[in-house]
This record gives C-alpha cells, structure tokens and sequence, in this order.
C-alpha cells in the first residue's frame, strides 16, 4: 500500500515540475514542493520499517 503513495507522491511532484517556470517560480508553488518532498520523505521512512 504504501508503494501506491509513494508512486502517487512522485508523480504529483513530476507533474508540478512540469509546469515549473524557467524563471520566477511563485512562492506558491515552492511550498507545494516543499510540501510534497516532505510526504514522499515520510511515506519512505514509513515503507522502509516495514
């Protein structure tokens, strides 16, 4: 189950950084990527205990 986050997580972060402007990146979306590193970083300290 965790997998799926993980992947899901990933491909969240990939997709925002798709539309990631060259230049004047909106703080908005900086904290979404700030956001989204830290659940990624979460789900794999929880997948490897398992």
């Amino acid at each position: 189950m965790n997998n799926d986050k993980i992947k899901e997580i990933e491909e969240k972060i990939a997709e925002l950084k798709s539309r990631w402007p060259p230049h004047s990146v909106p703080p908005s979306m900086w904290q979404q990527l700030e956001e989204l590193e830290e659940q990624l970083e979460k789900a794999q300290k929880e997948d490897s205990k398992n």
